[in-house]
């Protein structure tokens, strides 16, 4: 099996560093402990906020990169770590802080876990083992991530205001957690095809 590129000389490689857009990622992994202590202090608006801003990030450093060209492969490797850093720690939070109305029971912790660690793993064998690998992202990957960001508001939103939606609550959870993992299923076909056809 053939080597990739080292991942740090991809990173060398970009003219610079110092994005706004790279700057937007950056401010994620910043804002996501603040949303913790929000969280263990139970101020709720405080949390939805600072959340919503951190997921708002999301949104516009890739689009701002695309408008003002630019796409590096810092950014490119920040982007989904920040993402991840961001919902995992909320979904640990909300999971084993004792503060909480209705908390996120463990198992579901555990499936959001184990398959960012798997798809992290994964993309980084890829890329090791196989020259020419291509790791981009999936639609179902992206609409994971949005469906997470939207609960993650939504229980904030539910905290705040007092409601106790657990019928609401239970099925949602539901739903996410097996959408997560069609998700990474289709992620370990994209990988398979793509390992298939760099051996042709």
């Amino acid at each position: 099996m053939k080597k990739s590129n080292n991942l740090s000389s991809l990173i060398s490689s970009d003219k610079r560093w110092l994005t706004i857009s790279n700057m937007m990622t950056i401010a994620r992994f910043v804002l996501t402990p603040f949303v913790v202590v929000s969280l263990a202090y139970q101020e709720w608006m405080v949390a939805a906020l600072l959340f919503a801003i951190a997921a708002g990030t999301d949104l516009l450093d890739g689009h701002i990169a695309r408008i003002r060209n630019e796409q590096t492969n810092l950014g490119a490797l920040l982007d989904p770590l920040a993402d991840k850093f961001l919902l995992l720690v909320s979904f640990g939070a909300l999971a084993f802080l004792h503060t909480m109305p209705f908390a996120i029971p463990h198992w579901f912790f555990l499936i959001a876990l184990g398959r960012e660690a798997l798809m992290l793993c994964g993309a980084a064998i890829l890329l090791w083992c196989y020259k020419g690998a291509r790791v981009r992202p999936l639609i179902w990957g992206k609409l994971t991530t949005l469906m997470q960001i939207l609960f993650l508001l939504w229980i904030f939103v539910c905290y705040f205001a007092g409601w106790e939606p657990r019928r609401t609550y239970r099925s949602l959870l539901v739903a996410l957690a097996v959408f997560s993992l069609i998700s990474l299923w289709k992620y370990i076909r994209y990988a398979m095809h793509e390992i298939r056809s760099l051996k042709r």
